[in-house]
């Protein structure tokens, strides 16, 4: 008998599908995140103004006598239970008057950064895209404003409008106007000659379209970071104003008028003008420590 080998049929091995690879994308703010919370100073300047964001809001509930309140018979009286920060010379709360200083602070930053942010940085892209005249006239303009000293410059500015918290706010707005143009106008001159903003060109894309979608959204690193540096000098610009009697007037609780109400008894009170002043000292140094944070994590060459 013959004998009948079956053949077994082995499948035939197909063609190795080559693994793909898993590339993870990380954007680039969520990389300046991460380089943000090693930053130990950054996290230290975040609590410091988070915890006078918190005294601002919280202001009503956390204060038992009245802002402008006078009292002649607690008038210089020293820090105590009932006076933490103790009183001035017109018997007022000096605690009261800080933690609402607190949120005329913050608004002046506030304010003052953003006008100066939003005019300057649209005077800078306007400057570095059309370049020509047109640079050459707002660079010329940019150089005269910083030719003065700021403050210097802020006073004049206040002495024309008139003395006033809104005004010192304009007048700060003003002198920072051309640190944020000349800022995006460098950036806006290294972008425009890339490859993405000709080709956009090419396709007959309008400029307004292309400034406001390509450039601008590139420009915004150091826009963000020279925001947060000059928070804190926009306190303290403002504190200066109200110093000279330029700013916020009385009764008004600005740090900068409390100083100049009191700065005649620094020897017999010195608590009147120690904890304004503290206060004012630790407000932009917060900021500075944040602003330093952010550079470092958004700026490439920082990067270790």
């Amino acid at each position: 008998m013959e004998t009948v080998k079956k053949e077994t049929k082995l499948p035939m091995p197909g063609p190795e599908k080559p693994q793909e690879a898993r590339v993870e994308s990380i954007s680039p703010w969520r990389e300046a995140y991460w380089q943000l919370r090693k930053n130990k100073l950054a996290i230290v300047g975040l609590v410091i103004i988070l915890f006078f964001i918190l005294l601002a809001v919280l202001a009503p509930v956390l204060t038992t006598h009245t802002v402008s309140g006078m009292n002649s018979g607690d008038r210089l009286q020293g820090p105590s239970s009932n006076y933490w920060f103790g009183t001035d010379y017109a018997g007022r709360d000096i605690f009261t008057r800080i933690v609402f200083g607190a949120q005329i602070s913050l608004i002046i930053g506030f304010v003052a950064v953003t006008g100066a942010m939003v005019f300057g940085s649209l005077l800078g892209i306007m400057a570095g895209y059309y370049g020509k005249w047109v640079d050459m006239l707002i660079s010329r303009v940019f150089d005269i404003m910083l030719a003065f000293p700021s403050i210097l410059l802020a006073i004049a500015i206040v002495a024309m409008l008139g003395p006033s918290l809104q005004n010192a706010m304009i007048a700060i707005a003003i002198i920072n106007v051309p640190i944020f143009g000349r800022l995006v106008r460098s950036k806006v001159i290294s972008i425009r000659q890339e490859e993405y903003i000709l080709a956009a060109k090419a396709q007959g894309m309008k400029s307004n379209r292309i400034l406001f979608h390509h450039v601008l959204p590139n420009s915004t690193a150091p826009i963000i970071v020279q925001a947060t540096l000059g928070f804190g000098v926009a306190i303290l610009e403002a504190a200066a104003l109200g110093f000279l009697g330029l700013g916020a007037q009385a009764p008004t609780p600005e740090w900068g008028r409390m100083l100049s109400d009191s700065r005649q008894y620094i020897q017999s009170a010195p608590w009147t003008v120690l904890f304004p002043g503290f206060s004012i000292m630790l407000v932009v140094l917060g900021f500075n420590m944040i602003g330093d944070g952010l550079r470092d994590a958004l700026d490439p060459k920082m990067k270790s």
